[in-house]
């Protein structure tokens, strides 16, 4: 079987996605494992195969996050014509996505309305895999988003996605409290016991239990994946246990979308310094998801 072609684009000009992505391809492990297809504004340090602009027009903010739409624009045309098995982003800017023109939270999120499918965040590593019911919203509005049917969506979609492109036949899956001590009887708020213990019975979740205690269980070994009720409480167990070397891997898609589980960096941006690490990780893994998709469907 052949190499699986990825188209890979550059993120935002201003940050260190086009230094990362030259930095990945030039490792050998990625070169063995794919053919890329960079698309992104010329006039960056990375070679690009598609072009959407010139950067060295641009300059602001709003040309940043044009730019970078366009390039995820044009990825998933080149996804869904099948002229490439998957996609792999380097990082956005949110502000500058906005000022282009583009009101997305995210990657995530910009994704599934280009494919009209509903979706949902993983960030993957060796040690962990964590799932997000819900993303890019205020903390104080989570209490309102996480429903039973948020609940159920992210646990059919992590199912589908561990069984189809992970290859985990049965997945065995938990569910992170919202509340300190999952709301100690309702002492911490009532939450847990009203929506998401019924929600975790319905989809056949463990749990809910703990953020101090679900994530350690699961590094041991004792889950694939842990649902968390909101954005940086599974941010944050991820990044502490696999800063580097996590992937952001959005399920629902038609075809494997992965990401490096940081952001633009742009202080360090134009110094040589950034580390290329997670975004191997994710090249890498996206080659590998793709591969398996292709011969899924090449079974007769």
């Amino acid at each position: 079987m052949a190499r699986p072609r990825l188209a890979v684009t550059l993120g935002d000009p201003r940050g260190i996605g086009a230094e990362i992505v030259r930095k990945a391809l030039d490792d050998a492990r990625v070169r063995a494992a794919c053919d890329a297809v960079v698309i992104g504004p010329t006039g960056l340090e990375a070679r690009v195969d598609e072009a959407v602009g010139d950067w060295n027009t641009g300059g602001t903010e709003a040309a940043a996050g044009r730019l970078a739409a366009l390039a995820i624009e044009r990825a998933v045309v080149l996804a869904r014509d099948r002229v490439v098995g998957g996609i792999v982003t380097a990082p956005i800017d949110k502000h500058a996505l906005l000022a282009g023109g583009y009101d997305y939270p995210g990657h995530t999120e910009m994704l599934a309305a280009l494919c009209g499918t509903p979706t949902a965040m993983m960030l993957a590593s060796e040690r962990l895999r964590v799932v997000l019911a819900t993303t890019h919203i205020a903390l104080r509005d989570v209490p309102r988003a996480v429903t039973g049917e948020t609940i159920a969506a992210a646990a059919r979609l992590t199912r589908t996605g561990l069984r189809s492109w992970f290859g985990i036949a049965e997945p065995r899956l938990a569910l992170c409290a919202l509340n300190p001590h999952a709301g100690d009887g309702g002492r911490f708020g009532d939450e847990d016991d009203r929506v998401l213990a019924p929600a975790a019975r319905a989809e056949g979740l463990a749990g809910p239990f703990p953020a101090d205690t679900v994530f350690v269980r699961a590094i041991r070994g004792e889950f694939d994946a842990v649902i968390a009720p909101y954005h940086d409480v599974g941010m944050t167990a991820i990044k502490v246990a696999s800063f580097g070397h996590a992937v952001n891997v959005t399920l629902g898609l038609p075809f494997p979308r992965t990401s490096p589980d940081h952001g633009t960096a742009m202080d360090i941006a134009g110094t040589g310094r950034a580390d290329a690490s997670s975004m191997i990780e994710a090249i890498l893994m996206c080659a590998m998801l793709a591969e398996r998709q292709q011969r899924v469907e090449s079974r007769p």
